[in-house]
């Protein structure tokens, strides 16, 4: 009889966690990356060739992940909650396929010398991750999501000297603007 109590506790608990929210999205650590993305812009705007304004972004990239990780652990760990929870782990099964495919489309494009395209395809394809972690979070992650895609649409049909300044206005301003919206709402 008590083996089956504790089944039932076992299965209410694990319906409960995958029903609720991924709450550990760090608005601080958003705004943080938004800020160093905004530097990047400056920084790529400086390079005299192609390979020297991807590595900027590469390195952007990688920091903006790093920074990501922390403050993701820290909220985490500030609210008392364990990061590996399910909710967390559909966030970030939903949120990683659309990265990697940016990756290697950035590959392809760069290879095939249609550099002009690789800033609407990073920015759509990080919107695409936004909204598909987002919809395991709390409801304006989904909306950024949307906002980084409609600016990697716009990102499309510009020209490449335009590229920078929309990336940075989506890896930076809309990570500013949305993590402080988090930060506010959502508690950090």
């Amino acid at each position: 009889m008590q083996a089956r109590a504790m089944d039932h506790l076992r299965y209410i608990r694990e319906t409960m966690e995958s029903a609720s929210a991924f709450t550990a999205v760090p608005g601080w650590g958003g705004v943080a990356m938004g800020a160093t993305a905004l530097i990047a812009a400056v920084i790529a705007v400086l390079q005299h060739s192609t390979a020297g304004w991807l590595t900027t972004w590469f390195a952007e990239g990688m920091l903006a992940i790093g920074i990501g990780a922390l403050a993701l652990k820290y909220k985490a760990e500030a609210a008392g909650e364990p990061l590996l929870t399910a909710p967390a782990r559909k966030f970030a099964l939903s949120f990683a396929p659309p990265l990697l495919a940016g990756a290697l489309l950035t590959l392809v494009l760069y290879r095939a010398g249609i550099v002009n395209a690789i800033p609407g395809v990073w920015l759509l394809m990080y919107g695409t991750g936004v909204v598909t972690g987002g919809s395991f979070s709390v409801r304006v992650v989904p909306v950024m999501g949307m906002c980084f895609m409609g600016l990697g649409a716009a990102a499309l049909f510009c020209p490449f000297a335009w590229g920078t300044a929309l990336l940075g206005a989506g890896f930076g301003g809309l990570h500013i603007i949305f993590g402080l919206i988090i930060a506010r709402r959502h508690g950090g």
